[in-house]
């Protein structure tokens, strides 16, 4: 089986860890900025209430939610041996929109830059999804 498929699945891996670490920084900082006690935030009703630099971890978050199916595409065409020209164009077009939804969301934050990137990548996602379903039933 083609391993190519899952190059992109790390690269949105490696996106995560980033926009992880970037959230943790980001958080630890208004915490120290501010003197926000760890204890004071022990709820998501508290963190909420006091941590107002939230834009990492509001992408952080989003980056499980279509990227599952994402992951779940590529294992499909992985195993259902669906590893060709489109299916690995389509999938890292969808990781080059993710990253730059994350650098937007992470950064400058404009919301409909965001929201076109957004909804290139879940374009892009519902089309590797359609080439895989049509395989599927060809097949």
């Amino acid at each position: 089986m083609n391993h190519a498929i899952l190059l992109p699945g790390l690269a949105m891996a490696a996106l995560t860890f980033v926009v992880w670490w970037a959230m943790y920084f980001q958080r630890i900082g208004q915490m120290k900025r501010e003197r926000i006690h760890p204890q004071a935030v022990a709820t998501s009703i508290q963190a909420a209430a006091r941590l107002t630099e939230s834009n990492r971890a509001d992408n952080f978050r989003n980056l499980f939610e279509l990227p599952v199916l994402f992951y779940f595409a590529l294992t499909v065409a992985h195993l259902s041996g669906q590893v060709n020209a489109a299916t690995l164009a389509l999938a890292w077009l969808f990781v080059a929109l993710r990253v730059v939804h994350s650098a937007i969301h992470c950064t400058y934050n404009k919301v409909m830059h965001r929201f076109y990137a957004y909804l290139a990548g879940g374009l892009a996602l519902w089309a590797l999804w359609g080439v895989l379903g049509y395989g599927l039933l060809r097949g």
